[in-house]
């Protein structure tokens, strides 16, 4: 099946090793999609975040994982099931990973698991000229990480899209108001190891360049959800426009930065970064 992989990389601009390893990492995560819908896994549940931003709306920059929240809550929902289904997808193409459940440490909503395989066997696959590869570790492992929230709040609205390789699959997806709802809920709600996590805030002005409208009714639901807001606040556009400036009044932006600039090519996308510039832009906001 190399002739598929060929297809899947002819969208890359390869210039370094990082560029090598993010390629593979967005091919698996398609590969993952596929196997997920050959499995049923879609009439269940339903795909979110970054990772299906970039794939079906064409964002900019790489993301790690792959997100999925159920359509109906269920907290025995055994997200081993479709395992097989990953890992015969990926064997179909030659490509070696295995996937595993994470076990949880603490108690919450989230199901984990992680596709892994061996970095320098699959970039021996995937790019098979040059010698560059003898300069990875022969240990170091290729980890896709993807997660199910299994008690999602309410009110999330949904679309099916399509993929067409490795071969045909089709996901539900969270629409675009639904999307940038958790983006926001992302902004306004999550520090990453207390760190900003940047990513967050570079979607967001793509949610806003794209003129999308925010799922009012699914925002409020996970802010509620996260003990942002109670049930009884009223959330209006106006309302949510002044929890986000509140937001960028006391944000690191040279933090938020540093964190994003791994995962873009175009770093002067950055150079706007400010206060005056994330309130202004707000004003877009519908």
């Amino acid at each position: 099946m190399q002739n598929v992989l060929t297809n899947m990389l002819s969208k890359y601009e390869i210039n370094n090793m990082d560029d090598k390893k993010n390629a593979i990492k967005e091919i698996i995560q398609e590969v993952v999609l596929c196997g997920l819908s050959r499995g049923g896994f879609f009439k269940e549940a339903a795909f979110y975040g970054g990772t299906a931003l970039r794939i079906f709306y064409g964002l900019d920059r790489f993301s790690e994982d792959l997100d999925f929240s159920l359509v109906t809550q269920n907290p025995d929902f055994d997200l081993t099931k479709y395992f097989p289904y990953i890992e015969n997808e990926t064997k179909s193409l030659g490509l070696n990973f295995n996937v595993s459940e994470k076990e949880k440490s603490v108690d919450s909503n989230i199901k984990s698991a992680f596709l892994k395989g061996n970095t320098k066997e699959h970039i021996m696959s995937f790019y098979k000229e040059g010698d560059d590869s003898d300069f990875i570790n022969k240990n170091e492992i290729i980890r896709i990480k993807f997660e199910v929230d299994v008690n999602p709040p309410i009110g999330a609205t949904y679309e099916t899209k399509f993929g067409l390789l490795p071969s045909p699959y089709q996901v539900r997806l969270y629409d675009l108001p639904s999307l940038f709802a958790g983006k926001i809920h992302a902004c306004l709600c999550r520090n990453w190891k207390s760190r900003i996590k940047g990513r967050d805030f570079y979607d967001y002005i793509f949610f806003l360049s794209m003129g999308a409208k925010v799922n009012l009714d699914n925002l409020k639901a996970k802010l509620v959800q996260s003990k942002f807001i109670n049930v009884e606040y009223d959330l209006t556009i106006d309302k949510l426009k002044s929890l986000l400036n509140e937001r960028f009044e006391n944000m690191d932006f040279e933090q938020a930065k540093e964190d994003i600039l791994p995962f873009v090519r175009d770093k002067s996308k950055l150079d706007l970064w400010s206060k005056e510039f994330f309130i202004e832009i707000t004003k877009k906001l519908k």
